[in-house]
């Protein structure tokens, strides 16, 4: 299939683009800037995705490079993954500037789109979001940030009805792995390569942490779907569901073991539930089904931070 992937320069959205690429799928990348121009992990991440996919430069969603290319391209399915995230932890992020963004000039985009072809979009959810996966109730957004996602998918689900396309909606909770943005994983290996016991304030958050690879295999077994699907579906895979301290112990064990370090933890008597106390996906996953490995997944990991860390081998 011909694929049109936006905001495949972010953590989850170059792995979605590699295991697309690897499915046999065309990946069509419009970014920003050339990958070159990017700097850091950014910069790391828009370079693999210059490797499997085409990439587009100097575009933004909606802007006139973007409609020049779906009037000149042909595309099964457009995935709809980037969205303005600067300051997504703030109370002050701009929900209507980013809804702004996200869904600039969607209906010309859509209009176009179906007229050549297009079978889907499939846009990028978050379990951050009001109404989202399952938790205590009222299930209210997370922050702004998570508003603007659901108000983003609101517009999309609109014009998509009005226009008569299939929607699929992905929801994403917490993926972890390589080439993250430095979270709390990456906190914890660097405390623990200073030979820190690493504290963890909120170990009674019960969240949903899932490796990014094996996220991205099921959101392109979801694009696959969705491409011959006669419903609009949303699906949301759920990875580790446990508490954040329990989560902590399961990530400390696993490097432990492969990087040998005493990769010791601290839990706090958590004080904060500024954010909902539960909240994680509900969709069951067959990670065999999709030909993964936990036990790799962790290996390679491992092996990431002991490059990134430069740690011997053990």
């Amino acid at each position: 299939m011909k694929i049109l992937l936006t905001g495949a320069s972010s953590f989850s959205g170059m792995w979605i683009a590699e295991k697309l690429a690897a499915a046999g799928h065309e990946v069509v990348a419009p970014l920003r800037s050339a990958p070159a121009a990017y700097d850091g992990l950014r910069g790391i991440r828009a370079a693999r995705v210059a490797a499997v996919a085409e990439i587009v430069p100097g575009i933004s969603f909606g802007d006139d490079g973007f409609i020049d290319l779906v009037k000149g391209r042909d595309f099964d399915v457009l995935v709809h993954h980037a969205a303005r995230v600067t300051d997504y932890r703030s109370l002050d992020f701009d929900v209507t500037g980013a809804v702004a963004d996200n869904t600039h000039r969607l209906r010309q985009i859509l209009e176009v789109m179906s007229g050549r072809g297009l079978k889907a979009v499939v846009a990028t959810g978050s379990v951050f979001e009001n109404d989202a996966g399952a938790g205590n109730e009222p299930r209210e957004a997370f922050s702004p940030y998570g508003l603007s996602k659901a108000l983003t998918y609101q517009m999309i689900r609109f014009w998509c009805s009005r226009l008569g396309i299939r929607l699929g909606k992905f929801m994403i909770a917490n993926p972890f792995g390589p080439y993250e943005e430095p979270r709390f994983c990456n906190y914890l290996l660097k405390t623990w390569v200073k030979g820190d016991v690493a504290g963890v304030n909120t170990p009674r958050y019960l969240r949903d942490n899932i490796h990014v690879d094996l996220m991205a295999l099921a959101y392109t077994d979801f694009v696959e779907t969705m491409a011959s699907s006669q419903v609009d579906r949303i699906y949301g895979p759920m990875g580790y569901v446990e508490t954040q301290g329990a989560f902590a112990e399961r990530f400390a064990a696993r490097m432990r073991e492969r990087l040998g370090l005493a990769c010791g933890l601290s839990l706090a008597e958590q004080t904060d539930f500024s954010e909902p106390l539960a909240r994680v996906n509900t969709c069951h996953i067959d990670p065999a089904a999709l030909g993964w490995s936990e036990s790799l997944a962790w290996d390679g990991l491992a092996a990431y931070y002991r490059e990134q860390f430069g740690l011997a081998a053990n």
